[in-house]
């Protein structure tokens, strides 16, 4: 039986991440962007990481990097692109009037089976899609960066979306390996970015205030809570930290209405705090193209290891 097509709209990282998640799940890609160069330079980049992670033993899925790298082709032609296909990821910019001309382009030119979904990590599907007259196939997948190493994808639904169209992206994306969540109504931020924003927010206050340096402040997360949620969330985290959520609730409700009380506004995230933090950050990691990109393969590398053992620990 030939593999089902999917179509990638935009060959920036998240367009590639999700090409390399979908072959690695034996799907056929088409990968879409109006530069040849740019689509020559992305497939160059997905087979290098490939071969990297076949070698490391670190490649998704059964098939090799060779046989993952033929399912993947390349399109300059947005209509050829499309053809066929049955699930449509669309990974350009985070620029509302670019995604909705090209969801305006993709209207014209699918049937009524074909699923459109967008990797936005922010703009609401009620933004992004109405007055469309597929809305009932449009949905919004939003993907962790980078999608390739962190599975979690926020499936948000157009309030007009069919609701086979989130059933089946659901299940497409369990499929492929990823870890999908269905979001009941679009929210600003959705979910994942919600709870970010919320911790990154009082990070910033703690380390304005004078509190805790910035790289305690990470530590604090990165060997403190982040050791926790790297298995179980926050719900669950209560749960077991007492006699279930009622009896956390009865313990702890008025320690944390009272230290809840305390926040302050929202920071501007300017000024002479983001200029303290960015020094703290720089000289941990000096903005340097080869430094960073060094630091991003290492945190892809843990990120690897870990998806690894929490398998083998849901396997147990």
């Amino acid at each position: 039986m030939e593999p089902s097509q999917v179509t990638i709209i935009g060959s920036g990282l998240i367009g590639r991440s999700w090409a390399m998640v979908f072959a690695a799940g034996g799907f056929k890609v088409k990968l879409y962007d109006i530069a040849q160069q740019q689509l020559t330079s992305a497939l160059e980049n997905i087979r290098k990481q490939m071969k990297e992670l076949e070698e490391s033993g670190f490649l998704k899925g059964t098939l090799s990097a060779e046989q993952q790298l033929a399912l993947i082709s390349i399109c300059t032609d947005l209509k050829a692109a499309v053809e066929g296909a049955t699930f449509i990821q669309e990974c350009t910019p985070e620029n509302l009037e670019l995604k909705k001309k090209i969801f305006g382009q993709l209207d014209l030119i699918v049937g009524n089976t074909v699923i459109l979904s967008s990797s936005t990590s922010c703009l609401l599907p009620s933004k992004l899609f109405t007055g469309l007259k597929h809305v009932k196939q449009c949905i919004v997948s939003h993907p962790v960066n980078p999608p390739y190493f962190v599975p979690l994808v926020e499936i948000v639904p157009h309030p007009e979306t069919d609701p086979s169209t989130i059933e089946s992206t659901y299940a497409l994306m369990k499929k492929i390996g990823q870890s999908p969540v269905k979001l009941n109504r679009e929210t600003e931020g959705f979910v994942l970015n919600r709870l970010q924003y919320a911790v990154i927010s009082e990070a910033w206050r703690l380390v304005g205030e004078g509190v805790i340096s910035p790289t305690d402040l990470d530590l604090v997360m990165s060997d403190g809570l982040g050791m926790r949620y790297a298995f179980i969330g926050p719900l669950e985290t209560m749960h077991l930290n007492a006699e279930g959520i009622s009896n956390y609730c009865e313990r702890y409700r008025e320690g944390m209405r009272l230290v809840l009380n305390t926040f302050g506004p929202v920071p501007e995230f300017s000024g002479e705090i983001e200029q303290k933090i960015n020094q703290a950050m720089s000289e941990k990691i000096p903005v340097v193209p080869k430094v960073l990109d060094a630091r991003r393969k290492r945190r892809d590398e843990y990120l690897t290891g870990l998806a690894k053992l929490k398998k083998q620990m849901k396997s147990d």
